[in-house]
């Protein structure tokens, strides 16, 4: 049968017991993923994962308004709102989200927030592809607010050095640790190569140069793959992994071949580096730090109590 999102066995941030749930598998089923749980779980859940950098999402740390649905909100003729940024045109499976929002209202209308059915979907994703579960503190509220500018001004550029990753995660309430282990979350997914992998390939300093951070075997093999001026091509982010949740990220970003300079960072400050370097050896320690990271995220701009509203329907705004 899958994983349910349950919200009876959550901790819930106002004590109150939920008494619903519906199954969140054949919902995934029905929208994709060729039949199997793992295609499901690749194709439509995990763009619901918290992926740092391009062609990826996260969905508190990068939304604008925080963990309050805001991503999900359509744009109309006069607002472009943040799921029309152009981090996140590679946004997938609102169809899952919204299925599962019409299937609890009819169980329990205005309980169960949008924002709770993302952070409950990102688990599911990452204990459907063999990651670690967590309990997700439920209980938060949808925001009103939604705009591309405020995605833009908060989604970390892929182009990033240590220093502004650091102070980016530090302005959340993150931690250093919180930044490495997070960044591991692209042991799964694809990005596009144009622009963050073309620039780092083709036009690093504008002098039509190679970042020489990378791996000179890497970066011949991605040329191949990533031609200049291409905005379609896709490439895997974790060669040979990504459809597996597993420490397989830290090995390929030890050896300088992680796809963007923001995961080539990680080797350029000691507590990230020993972080990538520990999770390659058999004392990793990546699968039990990954739920508390993401439950900590998971806090970032909270509405709660009489703020904000349970929308009715995800993309739109009571």
């Amino acid at each position: 049968m899958g994983r349910r999102f349950s919200q009876r066995d959550l901790v819930q941030r106002d004590a109150t017991p939920i008494n619903c749930s519906i199954p969140a598998m054949p919902l995934c089923l029905r929208y994709g993923g060729g039949g199997s749980y793992q295609g499901c779980a690749q194709t439509i859940l995990v763009p619901f994962l918290p992926l740092l950098g391009e062609g990826s999402t996260v969905p508190c740390f990068y939304y604008g308004e925080g963990c309050d649905g805001s991503v999900l909100i359509n744009s109309t003729k006069n607002n472009q709102a943040e799921k029309d940024a152009a981090p996140n045109t590679s946004l997938r499976g609102f169809q899952v989200i919204d299925a599962a929002k019409t299937a609890v209202e009819k169980k329990c209308p205005g309980v169960v927030s949008c924002a709770d059915i993302v952070a409950l979907v990102a688990r599911d994703a990452v204990s459907m592809i063999k990651g670690p579960s967590w309990s997700v503190p439920t209980g938060r509220r949808d925001g009103r607010v939604s705009t591309a500018q405020n995605a833009l001004n908060n989604i970390p550029s892929p182009f990033s050095n240590i220093t502004q990753l650091k102070a980016s995660f530090a302005s959340k309430g993150l931690s250093v640790k919180d930044l490495a282990v997070l960044s591991g979350a692209h042991t799964i997914g694809i990005s596009h190569c144009f622009p963050a992998v073309t620039i780092r390939l083709y036009n690093f300093t504008g002098k039509g140069d190679t970042d020489p951070t990378i791996d000179p075997n890497y970066a011949a093999v991605l040329k191949k793959i990533c031609k200049p001026g291409d905005l379609t091509m896709l490439v895997e982010m974790d060669p040979g992994s990504r459809k597996t949740f597993d420490t397989h990220y830290y090995s390929i970003v030890s050896k300088r071949r992680g796809l963007f300079q923001s995961d080539g960072a990680l080797l350029s400050d000691s507590e990230t580096k020993a972080y990538v370097l520990s999770q390659i050896s058999s004392g990793s320690t990546f699968l039990n730090d990954f739920g508390p990271a993401m439950v900590k995220m998971g806090q970032i701009g909270v509405l709660t109590g009489k703020s904000g509203e349970i929308r009715k329907r995800c993309a739109f705004i009571n």
